[in-house]
């Protein structure tokens, strides 16, 4: 059976993006840049791969998605030009009322943190991501980067 759950994300899309300055410091400055992203849906629905690209920003990442259907979940992979060739941590979760919520454990600046990343996909022609971080195991969370997406025309 096709997994169906990453299909509004096919394609190719302008985004706009939010990240804060300082990460888990108390921090409520943010800046913003524009990006795209070109995304493919693979393997019967079951692999995602995109590639997000910022030229004013220095940016560029990919995401790889593997879904296991016997666990119901997906794992989720970022690796970027600056990560010296490696994934980071995979976020694990899965799609509920047409919100995608993963977690994992992780590290930043040497810190323990939980980090949940979340696709809101209400609106498949405006999906939104964020992605917070929380340094006391998921009781308090804070947004650190967001990106609402719409389709590149043309």
């Amino acid at each position: 059976m096709r997994n169906t759950d990453f299909d509004f994300l096919t394609g190719a899309w302008t985004s706009h993006q939010r990240r804060l300055v300082k990460i888990l410091d108390g921090s409520d400055e943010w800046y913003g840049f524009d990006a795209t992203l070109d995304c493919q849906v693979l393997l019967d629905g079951n692999g995602v791969f995109d590639v997000l690209r910022s030229p004013e920003r220095d940016l560029e990442g990919i995401t790889l998605r593997l879904y296991n259907p016997d666990e119901k979940t997906w794992r989720i992979w970022w690796a970027s030009k600056t990560s010296g060739g490696m994934l980071d941590e995979p976020v694990v979760g899965r799609f509920e009322d047409n919100v995608g919520t993963f977690e994992c454990d992780d590290t930043w600046n040497g810190q323990a943190i939980r980090v949940r990343y979340r696709w809101t996909a209400v609106d498949p022609e405006h999906p939104r991501w964020e992605q917070s971080f929380s340094p006391d195991g998921g009781q308090t969370w804070e947004v650190n980067w967001t990106a609402e997406f719409a389709r590149r025309t043309g």
